[in-house]
């Protein structure tokens, strides 16, 4: 089965990427964090891929590193979460905060993801809390909570949510909402 796969960008778009290998162009979807990582259209890129059959159809998902992918298929695994809404949940943060929000049993956090309801998050932490574990650093839920706020102010100023999430993942060791909302209006201002 496919993995990894490597060729130059074609396009990006809002929720997927084109990228030619070998004279093929193949159409992939991806989340907001893995679009931001990848060059410009032109420039080289490798993704980890993960083949998603469905009865006539073959769709691609492809993330920047490993860990997304493993995370997307963890996701899958749930009964009723699909691709769709596993990219959803990714595109609400790092792997590590959302972790820590299905590990903290933070139904409010993932019905922020786009298709996810009260009960499939109740879902996804039933079923997920023994399957995961959070890397050494320690993530947690608050992280989300403070780009959650930060989302909302920005959106509400005519920011898409989109672009917003893809800032907020470049943002690390800012700790206030008021240093992360300065980071966000800055880099969203220097993309205009």
């Amino acid at each position: 089965m496919l993995h990894t796969i490597s060729g130059r960008i074609v396009s990006k778009n809002t929720d997927s990427i084109i990228i030619e290998v070998g004279g093929l162009g193949l159409f992939a979807y991806t989340n907001t964090q893995t679009l931001s990582s990848l060059p410009d259209e032109g420039g080289e890129a490798k993704i980890f891929c993960h083949l998603f059959v469905r009865e006539e159809k073959f769709e691609l998902y492809g993330f920047h590193n490993e860990e997304e992918l493993r995370f997307f298929e963890i996701l899958n695994s749930v009964a009723g979460v699909g691709p769709k809404t596993a990219l959803g949940v990714l595109n609400m943060d790092r792997v590590p905060n959302i972790m820590a929000a299905i590990l903290e049993k933070r139904v409010d956090v993932l019905t922020r993801a786009s298709g996810i309801g009260k009960k499939t998050a109740e879902r996804i932490i039933l079923e997920l809390q023994s399957k995961i574990k959070l890397p050494t650093n320690h993530a947690s839920s608050k992280e989300m909570d403070l780009n959650n706020d930060v989302e909302d102010i920005l959106v509400g100023l005519g920011y898409t949510r989109g672009d917003v999430r893809a800032v907020l993942q470049t943002i690390v060791e800012k700790e206030t909402i008021e240093e992360r909302l300065r980071h966000a209006l800055r880099e969203l201002g220097s993309t205009k």
